[in-house]
């Protein structure tokens, strides 16, 4: 921008003549921001009521302080409702197997594993044991299925040969009282 075009911008924003706008502006090298100041301090221009300014990082600045010192009970709520949902949708993609002789017998989403656990806690978990005993292997199968799942798999493969071990011991501890 020449010279000229900053004389003529200034006399458009502060509404000066020609002369004043280039007299203040040839008083401050040309700066234009320096330029009104000059005018304002000089009486030809009154000033703003009120001085601010904004840059974009500090608005972002602000607007996150604000998201972390008011969190309102409805945004809790909101953000556990959030995590529910989510809980409960891995749930339904993810699945608890009832396996016998290698050959799957039924499946169910953990979701509904989890309501029977709460709901009938005395009658699932007695039958899950009881499926021990006879042949019953379970594990988790899905997406979201990671290495970690993989070591809850190893525990309930553990609890089957248990379970298996325990059901030879009887039948030998039987086996020995019959041939008696």
């Amino acid at each position: 921008m020449d010279n000229f075009e900053k004389v003529e911008k200034l006399r458009e924003h502060a509404n000066v003549s020609y002369e004043e706008a280039k007299q203040a502006l040839e008083y401050s090298n040309w700066d234009i921001l320096d330029a009104m100041i000059y005018l304002e301090q000089n009486g030809k221009v009154n000033g703003p009521d009120s001085a601010s300014y904004t840059t974009q990082a500090q608005k972002v600045k602000i607007e996150v302080e604000d998201k972390e010192g008011k969190c309102s009970f409805t945004d809790t709520l909101k953000r556990f409702g959030n995590w529910c949902v989510k809980w409960i949708e891995k749930g339904n993609n993810n699945s608890f197997c009832v396996e016998r002789d290698n050959r799957e017998i039924f499946r169910v989403p953990v979701t509904l594993l989890i309501v029977l656990l709460i709901c009938a806690f005395w009658v699932v978990v007695p039958l899950l044991v009881v499926g021990l005993f006879f042949n019953m292997r379970y594990h988790f199968a899905g997406p979201d299925i990671r290495s970690v799942d993989i070591d809850i798999n190893k525990a309930m493969d553990g609890a089957a040969e248990a379970a298996e071990n325990i059901k030879n011991e009887f039948n030998s501890a039987v086996s020995k009282e019959e041939n008696k």
